[in-house]
């Protein structure tokens, strides 16, 4: 439960006339309730860990909702909601129809941005703060952002254009050396420089404080102190951030609060782009989170994690991916930032000059891959399908305009659940079903998966294999193998005269089961489908025009989805009906897959049912009865 002060705030007002030993024990009392809510539903539990006192210090400093505070990501945002009403509420964090685990508006009143994606909080941030003096308002506006989310290109977009504006915004770059895994590239190890030399902020603020005391006699002496400040700027910390036209403040301790307090108020009243940074410790205040951070990023409910003993899709793709790197040097894998979520580090750790990991920079990854295979390498990327969306330019231009052999390997397809709308993956067909040259593959199990990595290095042009945010099998004995030199093909697993259901990837299985509950009823046949472009249209046509029903389900919206492309192929077959079950016109909220799967239909019982009214035609006539 809540400890004494906790339970006492309800409103960022209740905390500013605390004192500073008052604080202190508020920031372990958040830290207490975060640690004890996660462990019963999962959660991003580090980066919250570290941002306590800092979020403390903001709302000393600021008057929310009035002032706007941008939280980058939203992993750093459960302390925010502590102390802005939804104490109470902690509980369903994550949870169906509970509180998002990302900054939402519709939450509440303090949350002016929805996130979940990272590297975005200045863009917005710089987007109020015109909007506020066009406007004539006088608000505050605060950008939250971590040293990994800056590895993305959007928030140096950012930088280069608020230098521009002058405009009075303070961006917080939280350091906490860490993003999902470790930072990696330029930015990481200049930031690393600044922690190292930390000392040297107060030499500059010392020396400032003592040019201003000391009298100047003359030019001669003006001039030399300007150029003295000059040439030591040069070798001093934020000398990127001041080029880029903001005052930089910092490094400072992000778990000092009346440190953090000053520069918070020293910054707000210095007016135009300023820049504080501080250094904050990711899971502190839990020894295994401190100890292993990149493990305690984000974890599940303790009661899941124990459970957990297959294996995953991710793994799979990981472990298929070193086996065939250990027969060609050619090989090569990439990610953004994503190094061990995506299954990546056996090879990392396998082949240390052949992996990169690019940062949070999922355009500049698919573009490199393309590099990489114009010249003669055999680059692989893996993704998640959310963050994939990203790079939706690059897949078009650099990649299926090109025809170039990159295999991109799309994880977390289809509903992921806890984490909500911002990371459902049910846009990826629409979105790369219509570009040309490319194939879509989708495995069932992981003897598929294997066997479509095995066989997308061999092509000649980009291959996508999506898979889910799931557990699966390897069959023992002799291993699947395609034939490189043809498409990958549809396989009936099931025959049946009354109708066909084509499923792809692990809705495969729950097709089985709902043409096994209507066996009795109906003699259904079943596809796996495997590929969603090219579709099998022979086999797909064959069947159709056999049973004159075909009924189409995927973990994936229906606008332009697999079950689209099926009406696409059927549009023109005389008396030939096709159902589609799939995700309608809306943002997948957040909730367990197997909820989520029977909310939306995508079960078995849904299914048998759905076929059941189609076939004895009561659908049909309800549909008719409402048209009259």
């Amino acid at each position: 439960m809540y400890g004494t002060l906790l339970q006492k705030v309800n409103s960022p007002q209740d905390i500013k006339d605390l004192d500073i030993h008052q604080l202190k024990l508020l920031s372990e009392e958040i830290r207490s309730y975060i640690i004890s809510t996660i462990e019963k539903t999962g959660g991003h539990l580090g980066a919250n860990l570290g941002v306590v006192e800092l979020t403390l210090a903001l709302h000393s400093e600021l008057n929310s909702p009035k002032d706007r505070i941008i939280w980058d990501v939203g992993h750093q945002c459960y302390p925010h909601k502590l102390i802005t009403g939804r104490k109470d509420q902690f509980s369903t964090l994550r949870q169906w129809q509970g509180l998002s685990g990302f900054p939402c508006p519709n939450e509440s009143e303090h949350d002016h941005f929805g996130v979940g994606h990272s590297s975005t909080s200045i863009s917005a941030a710089a987007g109020m703060a015109i909007a506020r003096d066009l406007q004539g308002d006088d608000y505050k506006v605060v950008a939250v952002i971590g040293d990994g989310a800056l590895t993305g290109g959007m928030a140096f977009e950012a930088l280069n254009h608020i230098g521009t504006l002058g405009k009075d915004i303070v961006v917080i770059l939280n350091d906490n050396d860490m993003s999902i895994t470790n930072n990696v590239g330029a930015l990481s190890d200049y930031l690393g420089r600044i922690r190292a030399d930390s000392t040297l902020y107060k030499a500059r603020e010392d020396l400032s404080s003592f040019l201003r005391r000391v009298p100047v006699v003359g030019s001669p002496v003006s001039k030399v102190a300007h150029k003295f400040k000059r040439t030591l700027k040069t070798i001093l910390p934020g000398q990127l951030f001041e080029e880029l036209g903001f005052a930089y403040f910092g490094p400072f301790d992000g778990h000092n609060i009346p440190q953090l307090r000053k520069a918070i108020r020293s910054g707000l009243q210095r007016g135009g782009p300023v820049l504080i940074h501080v250094n904050t410790q990711k899971g502190r205040g839990h020894a295994l989170a401190e100890e292993s951070p990149h493990r305690y990023h984000g974890v599940g409910p303790l009661s899941v994690v124990k459970r957990r003993q297959e294996i995953s899709y991710s793994k799979v793709f990981g472990n298929s991916l070193v086996e065939l790197a250990k027969e060609n040097s050619k090989i090569v894998a990439i990610t953004a930032a994503m190094r061990d979520g995506t299954g990546l580090g056996k090879f990392a750790k396998t082949f240390p000059k052949r992996f990169f990991d690019v940062g949070i920079a999922e355009q500049h990854a698919v573009t490199l891959a393309a590099g990489m295979a114009k010249d003669g390498l055999r680059p692989v990327v893996a993704l998640y399908s959310t963050f994939a969306q990203r790079s939706y330019d690059q897949i078009i231009h650099d990649l299926a305009l090109q025809r170039l052999p990159v295999v991109l390997a799309i994880d977390r397809a289809g509903v992921v659940g806890d984490d909500g709308p911002t990371h459902q993956g049910v846009f990826d067909i629409s979105f790369l079903r219509t570009v040309p040259n490319l194939v879509i593959l989708a495995p069932c199990n992981g003897e598929e998966l294997s066997a479509m990595l095995t066989w997308a290095i061999r092509q000649n042009g980009p291959v996508i294999i999506r898979y889910p945010r799931a557990n699966t099998s390897i069959e023992s004995g002799e291993a699947l193998v395609f034939d490189e030199s043809a498409p990958i093909t549809a396989s009936q697993i099931r025959n049946g005269r009354d109708g066909v259901i084509l499923a792809p990837g692990p809705l495969v299985e729950i097709a089985q089961d709902a043409a096994g509950i209507l066996a009795s009823e109906y003699n259904l046949a079943v596809v796996n489908v495997r590929s969603l472009k090219p579709l099998d249209e022979a086999m797909i046509l064959k069947l159709a025009k056999a049973s004159n029903y075909v009924l189409t389900i995927e973990d994936h919206v229906l606008a332009g989805g697999f079950g689209s492309s099926v009406l696409e192929l059927l549009s023109t077959v005389p008396r030939v009906r096709v159902d589609r079950i799939g995700y309608p016109d809306t943002f997948i909220p957040q909730g367990n897959i197997e909820q989520l799967y029977e909310e939306y239909g995508i079960t078995s019982q849904h299914i048998a049912q759905r076929v059941r009214q189609t076939l004895s035609g009561q659908a049909y006539r309800l549909v008719a009865r409402k048209d009259k």
